[in-house]
Formats: C-alpha cells, structure tokens, sequence
C-alpha cells in the first residue's frame, strides 16, 4: 500500500486530490498538510512512500521545501504540483531533488501513474521537460540567461514579469524577505540578463515565452 501525503494550501484542492485516488486499491492518502512548516514536520513524524507537494504554499514552499524534505528524507519521493506549465520549473525542481512535476490541469489524468511510478522509483515528467533537462545537463556557455538564475532569483523574476506585475514590497512580504533582500535580487537579476529595467525583463520574458497562460505564479 502506497501511503501518500497531500500538501495544499487549498481544502478544495486537497478533497479533489483524494477523490482521484479514492478508487484505487493500491494507495491511500494517509495524511494532509496546508503549508510548508505543517507537511515537514508530518514527513519528519510519520513514513510516507510518497509526498504530494504544492508548488506555493504560507511559509516555505516548492524547491526550497523539496530540498528540506530531501535534506532529512533523501529516498522519500516528491511530486510536485503546479499550475506552472513553464519547463523551466519542473527543470528546477529535479535539480532540487524532486521526483516529478505535474501540472495541476493534468492531475485528474496523471495524477494516479505519476504516484506510482515515483513510489516505484521512477521519475515523472513530460516530453518537454526530459527534453529540456538533457539541454541543461550538456554545456551551458550558450544557455539563455534566465537558465543561470539561481532558483531565487528565478522566483522573483518571475513574480516581477508576470502580467499582475508585483512590487517589491508584495514580493518581500510573500516570500518573507526584506525589501532590502529582494531589492538586492533584482539587481542580480537585471545583471546576469543585461536588462536596465523592468520592462526589458518582460520583453525577455515573452521573448522566451515564459509566462504562464493563467497568468498565475503561484498556484
């Protein structure tokens, strides 16, 4: 029996969640966490063959939250859900120790053999993905510059890009940073890709079609 932990900010997501896997004799959702702090300190008293995990979550979140699960469980398995459909993400989240990314619209279709495949030791991810990982794991002299962010900085970036367009306050305060902080990322940001402001970030942005058709980081 594959016991399975869900972690989502959202009771709606969660119920769906378990009303996929409801039928199947194999797994059983064993436990639930609606934040980062709730799913790491389930994962550090229970056994779990398989963490569900929401990309953005109150507290620590996605692959910062991967990494920590990894750090203290390095064989448990971490499926990732998200409403990012961008290739870069799920990149970013094997790198960080994840088994699989699923993108939240797939989940009624996917959700059942991506639980079983990484339960079994596999990796779950889409053509795109395996096709843009292998392109990272070669040389990157001629990668896109967005590529060398580190996954901070790819955050912000991307909180700063999309359509609603965040301040730096709201970013500070999402992420529990200083404004001083992330102030200091965009700097770092606006250097490594040779842009003088915000709207070139854009540009680059749509130039490399990374913003998501829902327009939402942070599903």
């Amino acid at each position: 029996m594959i016991r399975i932990l869900i972690a989502d900010d959202h009771t709606i997501l969660r119920d769906g969640l378990k009303q996929i896997l409801s039928d199947c004799s194999d797994m059983v959702v064993a436990g639930e966490a609606e934040n980062g702090m709730d799913a790491l300190k389930k994962v550090r008293e229970e056994e779990w063959d398989v963490v569900v995990l929401d990309m953005s979550m109150p507290g620590k979140s996605g692959i910062e939250l991967v990494k920590l699960i990894k750090s203290e469980k390095p064989r448990l398995p971490v499926l990732i859900l998200s409403m990012h459909k961008e290739e870069q993400y799920a990149v970013r989240t094997l790198k960080a120790g994840g088994s699989g990314y699923l993108c939240k619209d797939s989940a009624s279709a996917q959700l059942v053999s991506a639980i079983r495949k990484v339960a079994n030791g596999g990796i779950f991810i889409s053509p795109e993905v395996a096709e843009k990982l292998a392109y990272e794991l070669r040389s990157t002299s001629d990668a896109p510059p967005h590529t060398q962010l580190s996954d901070r900085e790819y955050q912000v970036f991307m909180m700063l890009v999309q359509g609603k367009g965040k301040g730096l306050t709201e970013i500070a305060d999402e992420l529990n940073l200083s404004v001083k902080t992330v102030s200091t990322h965009k700097s770092r940001i606006q250097e490594k890709m040779n842009a003088d402001n915000l709207s070139m970030l854009i540009k680059y942005a749509i130039k490399y079609d990374l913003l998501d058709e829902t327009d939402d980081l942070h599903g």
